[in-house]
């Protein structure tokens, strides 16, 4: 048996090598589009390792492995289990972008913590919709640039969204909720006494979550008002917090407790990170910096099948917003440009619906966690009612 398996490892690695071998001998290099691709997909890449990976990334990473080992399954399952209380669940996962400002693929670890430890899938589907789709500053921001109609819908349709795909997905694979059903029976019987009081968990956690919320507040449009204001002092706040949290880990856990949350984050860590450092080179490669016009795609055939109201027109804007990476309140700015080069309102929305939540690269890491099956359900979701969604604001506005 080990000996077939290594026997298929060195088939595979074959094929790998031959493949690159291929790819190096054939593409054209001296190709001015192909060479600014190629050198597009690097520069996304700094560009996603500087703003994205310290800031949010880490910060998720830890949130994750905090949710493996200090949330019993138990408790997962009584609030976002199978059996769990619908309103109360969905409520909570429809809601919780408008505190989390993270974007596709920060949120992943999150909807990783809570998926392994039990949640069901309607739940974590709603959450991991609404994580990246619900951002307050990113909704106002559309309000303010796109106006106020586009801002009210993007809000509405992304709380209404979370909801259904959620109860969809549920219904979907109600043969595996079953199953974690029967799991939730056996967990009740194993409820363990708490290593510590249940306030000084949630402060905890709370402190972890205000830590990732303050380090990537960005800077508002407009320099005055509220989130001006907490961006002025949002360093300060976050080094604060991050002192708290020293305190914490020192006085309230024990040495074998922070090792084993350590191996948690890593194993989240080496499980999602290679794979979307990979994502994001290919969308570089394809589409370019959101913004630019490098990739091997020309940004003008995009503006030119978004223009209208048809069908296909928002599709289109649907499928293109599921596979571009957009960092958390970049597709705003990028949106004014396409509307300014004809894209029509409902494609707008549209796009802006199925954007932030998706991208080539969290589809590469949801496979890897859901498996192909569910990622694929939902992203057919999640493009579909873009698209119809899309389709009727543009026949009203």
């Amino acid at each position: 048996m080990y000996k077939e398996m290594r026997n298929m490892r060195d088939k595979y690695k074959f094929l790998i090598t031959a493949a690159i071998f291929l790819l190096l001998y054939y593409l054209p290099f001296g190709n001015p589009r192909l060479a600014n691709a190629i050198l597009e997909a690097f520069l996304m890449l700094q560009e996603y390792a500087r703003q994205h990976v310290l800031l949010c990334l880490v910060p998720a990473f830890f949130i994750a492995g905090a949710i493996s080992v200090f949330v019993s399954q138990a408790s997962v399952m009584k609030y976002f289990g199978p059996r769990a209380n619908k309103v109360l669940a969905y409520s909570v996962a429809s809601v919780s972008g408008t505190i989390l400002a993270v974007c596709s693929c920060t949120v992943l670890p999150l909807f990783a913590g809570i998926y392994t430890k039990g949640a069901g899938i309607g739940p974590a589907a709603a959450f991991l919709y609404s994580g990246p789709a619900i951002n307050v500053l990113a909704i106002i921001l559309s309000a303010r640039i796109l106006g106020i109609e586009m801002g009210v819908a993007r809000a509405a349709g992304a709380v209404f969204f979370s909801v259904v795909i959620g109860l969809i997905m549920a219904f979907i694979y109600k043969r595996e909720e079953a199953e974690k059903e029967r799991d939730e029976r056996m967990f009740k019987a194993e409820e363990m006494e708490e290593a510590r009081p249940l306030w000084k968990t949630a402060l905890y956690f709370l402190n972890l979550v205000l830590i990732l919320i303050f380090a990537t507040w960005g800077r508002p449009k407009e320099p005055v008002g509220f989130f001006n204001a907490v961006y002025k002092i949002h360093w300060p706040v976050a080094a604060a917090l991050l002192l708290s949290l020293f305190y914490i880990l020192k006085n309230w856990f024990q040495k074998d407790e922070l090792k084993t949350w350590v191996d948690s984050t890593w194993v989240f860590a080496w499980q999602i990170f290679p794979l979307l450092l990979g994502g994001v080179f290919v969308a570089g490669l394809l589409m370019g910096r959101p913004g630019l016009d490098n990739g091997l795609i020309p940004n003008r055939y995009v503006a030119m099948l978004v223009g209208g109201n048809s069908l296909w027109a928002n599709f289109f804007a649907s499928i293109s917003g599921a596979l571009m990476y957009f960092a958390t309140l970049t597709e705003v700015p990028i949106l004014q440009g396409l509307m300014g080069s004809g894209m029509g309102k409902g494609p707008a929305l549209a796009l802006l619906l199925s954007g932030p939540a998706l991208s080539l690269p969290s589809m590469i890491v949801l496979r890897s966690i859901i498996g192909m099956k569910k990622m694929l359900t939902y992203v057919f979701l999640v493009v579909t009612m873009s698209t119809l969604t899309g389709l009727i604001y543009g026949i009203f506005f």
